[in-house]
């Protein structure tokens, strides 16, 4: 069997998260994804510290099952190469600030018409058109306009970001689902389409009970600490050594809770706490009665009643304690593979498990400019050709130069679960 995208070309132009993520997401699925970079800087986010014999770790986790290809897109040279390139490309993805691509004479309508059936995918901060079209954008500026850091945070504190770049993650997801139902399209009609999101419209589209309570009731949602809007007990509360969640939102939860974890049956017939409409309107005064009762003993032990009572919950962790928990090891969730200059490294773990080939972990994250020669001899370019275009700046390699040690495909399949 094969991975699902084998055989399917990507041209990435993306950097930073949004897009790197998308094209790592088809990579994963099998896709041959050709990161397309300028020179000497690449990808922004190859400047993230920390840095490991001068590569960025940052980096090598968002962009592995890629090959780089270091090109001078303003010189006429390096524009031809990447319409080669472009003319055998199934899918081409970018987030250049709006009419960059026009610019560069890269855009849609340039390739499509010598390669009709390209799917071409672009993500901005506000999108292509509208008021906002022109403007560049960043996940925090999104976060802030499309009202989610008005609503996170605790009461009467200033607005908070969520504390991962939410909108970045949130447009690569939309465009990936984008790109795959344009390419089942083109599998059906043979013909490739535009589209493009943006960072404050994916991140408004994760709304959607915010959404229903303000056009169904003029509700306008501000922040909640870790308290659900529509129920409760649905929050975090403080034990002995920390905090626990708790997700009993429903009668036979609530019941449950009430009885098998804290011990108090008395709650189930507190008019306060009864029903769920009461609990919300009081819900102070709820927290104030749980956590006398959490804060009594540690996390561990109440994290152990909830279970005992299948009452949803689980501890708060900070991020190295996920990370070193033993479901996450079960899960997968953290491996090891070897990249050429890093060396033996940890990479994120798949989170999708599946019956058959759907993703997998191929290759480390290249070097900028690492698969420059090997993807343009392919494209047609002889050694003369390119010659001329290495000594004339033309074209990058980082290590080009006495480069020593292995390359990126040797260390295909070097994947091994922690």
């Amino acid at each position: 069997m094969a991975l699902p995208l084998e055989g399917v070309r990507v041209l990435d132009l993306t950097s930073i998260m949004a897009g790197p993520y998308c094209t790592m997401v088809l990579g994963d699925m099998g896709a041959d994804v050709i990161k397309v970079e300028n020179f000497p800087e690449g990808d922004g986010s190859r400047r993230f510290e920390p840095k490991v014999n001068d590569e960025s770790y940052c980096f090598a986790v968002l962009n592995r099952n890629k090959k780089s290809v270091g090109i001078n897109m303003k010189d006429p040279r390096g524009r031809e190469a990447f319409m080669k390139l472009a003319a055998k490309a199934d899918i081409i993805t970018e987030n250049f600030r709006p009419g960059v691509v026009k610019k560069l004479g890269i855009d849609y309508d340039s390739i499509s018409k010598f390669n009709p059936g390209v799917i071409y995918a672009s993500m901005s901060g506000f999108g292509q058109t509208g008021p906002y079209g022109k403007k560049g954008g960043f996940d925090i500026v999104a976060q802030g306009m499309s009202g989610i850091m008005m609503m996170t945070g605790y009461p009467g504190g200033r607005p908070a970001k969520v504390g991962i770049a939410m909108n970045d993650i949130a447009s690569g997801v939309t465009a990936l689902s984008a790109i795959l139902g344009a390419y089942i399209g083109k599998l059906r009609t043979g013909k490739g389409q535009y589209l493009e999101t943006s960072l404050l419209e994916a991140g408004l589209a994760w709304t959607f009970w915010e959404f229903g309570a303000y056009f169904g009731g003029g509700e306008i949602p501000t922040a909640t600490g870790t308290r659900h809007r529509r129920s409760t007990p649905y929050q975090a509360y403080k034990t002995k050594d920390g905090y626990v969640t708790v997700g009993a939102n429903n009668a036979k939860l609530w019941t449950n809770f009430c009885n098998i974890v804290v011990g108090k049956p008395e709650w189930l017939a507190d008019p306060r706490f009864n029903p769920l409409a009461q609990r919300l309107k009081n819900i102070d005064e709820l927290e104030r009665e749980i956590e006398a009762v959490l804060t009594t003993q540690p996390t561990a032990h109440w994290v152990e009643k909830l279970d005992e009572a299948a009452v949803p919950g689980g501890p708060v962790y900070s991020y190295d304690q996920i990370l070193g928990d033993p479901h996450i090891k079960a899960r997968n969730m953290v491996v090891e593979m070897d990249h050429p200059k890093i060396g033996r490294m940890k990479a994120m773990g798949i989170p999708v498990k599946s019956t058959g080939e759907l993703l997998e972990i191929r290759k480390p994250a290249p070097w900028l400019g690492q698969h420059t020669e090997e993807v343009l001899k392919d494209a047609g370019y002889s050694d003369k050709d390119l010659a001329a275009m290495w000594s004339e700046g033309v074209l990058y390699d980082k290590y080009r130069e006495g480069a020593a040690g292995p390359t990126g495909n040797s260390a295909t399949n070097a994947v091994t679960a922690q």
